[in-house]
């Protein structure tokens, strides 16, 4: 019955830099169901191989069955598994919060305990970037709705092992 327990797991998948490739790797998932919390692409170190961090919610047995059906996708270099407790994992955070000439200085205040950035100010509002583990994340965003949050956007994780263990560009 343990194999059937949904949890939130993180795969870090190295694909060759082609057309389609975001969309081949999501068919894989909205087939079968599985929820998928965030995809973040990006360039790696190596010209033309980029690095997906995926984050979705599903099984061992799924997560298993995923991960077989990523290796089947000849632009799909490598895929691994990161787990929690060996992995460092952050998140970009965009958020318009409203001020006023007089709470201004309690919201910068806030950003820079949590060691956000002022990126915008107007006389209505200030932009914050804010950048950190998901549950710093929340915690700031907490403290910035008792002042009014007028937008938000959020990346979802992008994330590395720790240590020395890298993933080579190779296939399999």
């Amino acid at each position: 019955m343990s194999d059937q327990t949904i949890s939130r797991n993180t795969l870090s998948v190295l694909v060759l830099d082609v057309d389609g490739i975001i969309t081949r790797v999501t068919a894989l998932f909205t087939r079968r169901g599985y929820n998928l919390v965030s995809l973040v692409s990006a360039k790696t170190e190596t010209e033309g191989i980029n690095r997906l961090t995926i984050v979705v919610d599903a099984s061992e047995y799924a997560i298993e069955q995923i991960t077989k059906q990523l290796h089947k996708l000849v632009q799909v270099l490598k895929v691994a598994r990161l787990e929690d407790d060996s992995m460092i994992a952050r998140q970009l955070m965009l958020v318009k919060v409203a001020t006023t000439n007089q709470n201004r200085p309690q919201v910068v205040d806030a950003a820079n305990i949590f060691r956000a950035h002022i990126v915008d100010v107007s006389p209505e509002s200030v932009v914050i970037e804010a950048t950190g583990s998901s549950q710093k994340l929340k915690a700031f965003l907490e403290l910035m709705e008792t002042f009014g949050i007028k937008e938000l956007v959020r990346s979802g994780n992008v994330a590395l092992s720790r240590g020395p263990k890298t993933m080579a560009p190779t296939k399999g």
